[in-house]
């Protein structure tokens, strides 16, 4: 994974989030959810400052920011499709949509498309059982999906 170069800025919005908690290292769900939210995502160097201003250890942060899956240490692309491999959707046929939003759009699970359009993940489970196979772009749930409708859901994102 390339290192980035966190400009002072970055480091100044970092250090303001922080200390809008109090600098707690209890409150550093909050921090990380608030720092994600202003940049994407949460690289290492991210996580570096963030322990640093919460006086506690690179490695706890680290562990929090890769058990939870809301959080990434990757950038998303603009339209982050995410597909449901849960039981439900798994047996009614989600691998093969999967399979097709990585065609349409020439990457794999966890890439992003060149021009920062699209990204796509896994989860587990929306929690839309009922309504398998499901991917969500963004906050948008997308039900009974088949491999056949995938291209028109892309289309809806044409900019």
């Amino acid at each position: 994974m390339a290192t980035i170069k966190l400009s002072q800025d970055k480091l100044n919005t970092i250090k303001e989030i922080c200390a809008s908690f109090g600098n707690k290292s209890g409150e550093v769900i909050n921090v990380l959810h608030q720092v994600q939210g202003k940049f994407g995502y949460l690289p290492v160097e991210v996580q570096e400052v963030v322990a640093h201003e919460l006086n506690m250890p690179v490695a706890k942060v680290y562990g929090i920011v890769s058990f939870y899956s809301f959080f990434t240490m990757q950038p998303k692309g603009k339209y982050p499709i995410s597909v449901c491999l849960g039981t439900a959707c798994y047996v009614r046929g989600a691998e093969k949509v999967l399979d097709e939003f990585k065609r349409q759009l020439n990457i794999n699970d966890g890439g992003v498309t060149p021009d920062g359009k699209f990204s796509i993940d896994t989860l587990r489970c929306v929690g839309a059982c009922g309504l398998a196979p499901v991917a969500m772009i963004g906050d948008k749930v997308y039900g009974r999906l088949t491999p056949d409708m995938v291209k028109g859901v892309i289309a809806e994102y044409a900019d």
